[in-house]
């Protein structure tokens, strides 16, 4: 698995560990964090490769599947990593399609949502094209991964290469970094801290949001089957950005106001996925609700804010919950 040792990759890595796969994560930690690979060094079944993949790399022995998650997935990691972006998508790309056809391995590609970019069509189903600007601000990372896609489906029809290409929506939960400038890490740790929640424009804008684990086992799905793709893999509760970060003042029982900023450029206005296609074809639906997500990834953000230097002025109520992100500790 490229990418590993990054949000999605951690969880993914570890769910695959217990369903009794051996797992080798090569990643450069860019992004990701060598926290998350020494937890999973515990594993037996684990092994880990600091390479950018990029850059031609060697692993030794046979390899069943190719999972390929290296990526800055954040608009702050790929605003500052820009030509890195685009060269993860494209030879990063090339080099883990390589590893797949030497060793008739399948493939499975995370891919994005951001290939729509500002979509012209609601909700977004797989034909639909995209509206993506090529030379604007989020075009390294939405044009990395729409050339990686079309390099998969060129490898699938000229070289045989068993493939598969997910196209996640917005995911979040546990172990998301605090700095890494999305949404939900920056209201939760703004609304524990006590601190005004910034909401781009007017936060009429809309996202759907799916839990890391429904995330994983999409991408698990895909990878058992021999669905070529692309399949989208999201929530389908639509909320507006200022919704979500009046909800997550709330379930953190903060007094914290509503600070509006600049909409950034190039913003998409509304985001929803259409699952009709992974419904039909893996089996998947995501089973894990927002409030109750949310709950979960505020509880372990609070935990991450534990010190008293860190902590928001302000109590909130503590809910009681059972969920295996305590042993992720990712």
């Amino acid at each position: 698995m490229t990418g590993g040792a990054g949000f999605v990759g951690t969880w993914l890595c570890r769910q695959l560990l217990d369903d009794g796969w051996h797992v080798l994560v090569v990643d450069n930690l860019v992004t990701g964090t060598r926290a998350a690979v020494d937890r999973l060094s515990c594993h037996p079944n684990f092994s880990f490769l600091e390479a950018d993949v990029a850059r031609p790399f060697l692993v030794e022995g046979a390899v069943d599947l190719v999972m390929h998650l290296a990526s800055p997935a954040s608009p702050v990691d790929y605003a500052a990593l820009p030509v890195e972006t685009m060269l993860v998508g494209s030879q990063g790309t090339m080099h883990a399609l390589d590893l797949a056809q030497l060793n008739g391995a399948r493939f499975v590609l995370a891919s994005t949502s951001e290939v729509y970019g500002d979509p012209l069509v609601h909700p977004q189903p797989e034909h639909y094209w995209g509206n993506v600007n090529p030379v604007g601000p989020r075009s390294v990372y939405d044009e990395s991964k729409r050339f990686a896609e079309a390099l998969t489906t060129a490898y699938r029809s000229s070289r045989s290469v068993d493939t598969g290409i997910a196209r996640i929506f917005n995911t979040y939960g546990p172990g998301m970094r605090a700095d890494d400038g999305r949404m939900i890490p920056a209201f939760m740790t703004q609304a524990l801290r006590g601190e005004p929640l910034t909401v781009a424009g007017d936060g009429s804008q809309t996202r759907s949001l799916c839990f890391v684990t429904d995330t994983t086992a999409g991408l698990r799905a895909l990878a058992a089957s021999s669905c070529a793709g692309p399949v989208n893999l999201g929530g389908q509760d639509e909320v507006s950005v200022l919704e979500l970060a009046e909800t997550i003042r709330r379930l953190a029982g903060s007094r914290s106001r509503i600070r509006f900023v600049d909409l950034p450029e190039d913003d998409p206005k509304v985001r929803r996925p259409d699952t009709s296609r992974a419904q039909q074809l893996l089996g998947w639906a995501p089973s894990v609700g927002v409030e109750e997500g949310l709950l979960r990834t505020l509880e372990w953000f609070d935990q991450q804010l534990a010190e008293p230097s860190t902590r928001g002025a302000g109590s909130r109520q503590r809910t009681a919950l059972t969920s295996d992100e305590s042993a992720l500790g990712a």
